[in-house]
């Protein structure tokens, strides 16, 4: 029997190293082998979620995560890269999502609604098991966006992004640019209860549904295709949209 007993030596870029202990991070570090390790195993036990690796390179070789490693190899591993052509590579995940989807865990209700503030589609189911966040975000093809490492090792999960701020705000601004995804900004589209696309709608055909001073102060309204809330430019616009310039956007969802 072959004996593996041994160590290797890691090193992780960027923003991987936010996953390692301080003393190994921005450095080349040794890990032990205790068994015939793959190197989707090693990674994650030394604490860096499969969902965050674009790149293996295996003793210089860019490798999959079925790999098995061996003592003495030396394994550089690099983040995701959205935005960047990497074709000469070997990519550990699927391609890109067609269509940029996601779904929040329970701790992430704020950043869900400046995400469909912004247009996007964002899952937010509430309270429920990690399993089945899991299996949200497989089956319906979601980003999973998380602060919960042990959520995004788990395998079934492919795509999916750890959340390294606990603002809010700055949650939104992590995700628009490292997914690369100011050009699909489209604020005002989308039901910030229910996520469902708004639709313009006739002053007299909710007329009934509003209060004196709406009717009296407003013409222009949008309602919820699914759930049918009512939506116009209140006295929380002004708020809103100094939202969108923090975010580095303007009403129409173009850069500033």
């Amino acid at each position: 029997m072959t004996d593996h007993t041994g160590i290797v030596t890691v090193r992780a870029y960027a923003e991987l190293n936010d996953f390692l202990p301080k003393k190994w991070r921005q450095r080349e570090f040794t890990y032990p082998l205790n068994g015939g390790f793959s190197l989707k195993h090693l990674i994650e036990s030394a604490g860096i979620p499969h969902t965050e690796i674009e790149i293996i390179l295996l003793n210089g070789k860019s490798v999959d995560f079925n790999c098995i490693v061996k003592p003495g190899d030396r394994i550089s591993v690099y983040p995701v890269f959205e935005s960047l052509d990497i074709t000469p590579l070997l990519r550990l995940r699927p391609e890109p999502l067609r269509k940029t989807r996601f779904v929040l865990d329970v701790h992430l209700g704020k950043l869900a609604l400046i995400l469909r503030l912004l247009g996007f589609d964002a899952g937010f189911p509430g309270n429920i098991p990690d399993e089945e966040l899991a299996e949200i975000s497989a089956g319906e093809g979601r980003i999973l966006l998380t602060r919960d490492t042990m959520l995004l090792k788990r395998s079934i999960v492919t795509h999916g992004c750890y959340l390294h701020s606990q603002d809010p705000e700055e949650q939104a601004h992590e995700i628009l640019e490292r997914l690369d995804l100011r050009e699909s900004i489209k604020p005002f589209t989308r039901c910030l209860d229910c996520g469902a696309f708004l639709e313009t709608v006739d002053k007299k055909e909710i007329i009934n549904r509003l209060e004196p001073l709406t009717k009296e102060y407003y013409n222009e309204f949008k309602r919820c295709s699914q759930c049918h809330k009512i939506y116009w430019k209140g006295s929380h616009f002004e708020s809103i949209m100094g939202l969108l310039q923090r975010l580095g956007v303007n009403q129409m969802g173009d850069k500033d």
